[in-house]
């Protein structure tokens, strides 16, 4: 797979060097490999053959990303049915994922991206403002991934409630 390339002009990032690359339906999903909440090293050609919820969450145990990563886990035996796998990403270390997984009962893999390389090849990573102060941080974004790799649905700034709907949508379900 031929991974998606964001670049800087001349070194420098400005405001409109900060938009990444973003994902759009029919585009190969980039290739990658992080580590899950139990340690263990996760790559999405590991689901070659399955549908894959890919989503990105700003931080663990936060009440948008619960909601959103309880939603996914209340979906999972109709995902198991569609054979869709779920992988959740977001840059916290592996014992808050480990910790949030514990909490919730989550059951799937959550994968630690502290240095964000994964978001920002999924265009997940940009800049976002809270009490009038701008920074860089996780984009709320989701992919529906088909079984060889390909984007089926992508969506940014998704509201937490709105990630398995419309990944269903997408499947006509």
């Amino acid at each position: 797979m031929k991974p998606i390339v964001c670049r800087r002009i001349n070194g420098t990032q400005d405001k409109e060097d900060q938009k990444m690359a973003t994902l759009k339906k029919g585009d190969q999903a980039p290739s990658f490999s992080l580590v899950d909440q139990e340690g263990k090293e996760v790559k999405l050609s590991d689901f070659k053959g399955k549908k894959v919820l890919l989503y990105f969450y700003p931080k663990a145990n936060t009440s948008g990303c619960t909601k959103q990563a309880c939603s996914v886990r209340d979906a999972r035996s109709e995902f198991q049915h569609l054979e869709i796998a779920a992988l959740g990403v977001s840059p916290d270390g592996v014992d808050a994922q480990k910790k949030f997984d514990r909490k919730h009962s989550l059951a799937f893999p959550l994968l630690s991206d502290p240095d964000h390389k994964v978001a920002e090849l999924c265009g997940a990573w940009g800049e976002k403002k809270m009490y009038g102060k701008s920074f860089m941080g996780i984009v709320r974004s989701s992919f529906l991934i088909d079984e060889t790799g390909k984007i089926m649905g992508a969506w940014y700034k998704i509201k937490p409630e709105n990630t398995v709907p419309e990944a269903k949508k997408v499947l006509g379900k």
